[in-house]
């Protein structure tokens, strides 16, 4: 059950909180191209890669597509170049590079 804040004050109880305070999925980012926002790009070398899919789970944005139990290049239309895929890669097979817009 959802239910909607309603003023800034609000605090959810704790009873509705997930153990460690954790995010199960990404928000609304799906619902909303938020990918301009980004200021750096994750950049994906495949050679590189493993497929351990380490990096899928952590994406704040569901922007690591995994299909047929791989995963595929960045959904960049929602991510927002947080970096977290980077450090978490244990192959560095994931580098940010500044965002260039033309």
């Amino acid at each position: 059950m959802k239910r909607q804040a309603k003023d800034i004050n609000e605090r959810s109880p704790w009873q509705e909180m997930t153990p460690g305070g954790e995010i199960y999925e990404g928000g609304t980012s799906k619902d909303y191209d938020t990918g301009e926002w980004r200021t750096h790009r994750p950049v994906w070398d495949p050679e590189i890669c493993k497929q351990c899919l380490l990096c899928a789970p952590f994406c704040p944005d569901s922007s690591i597509p995994v299909k047929d139990k791989r995963r595929v290049d960045f959904d960049l239309m929602h991510c927002k170049g947080c970096g977290i895929c980077a450090a978490v890669c244990p192959f560095g097979a994931i580098k940010m590079e500044q965002e260039v817009r033309g």
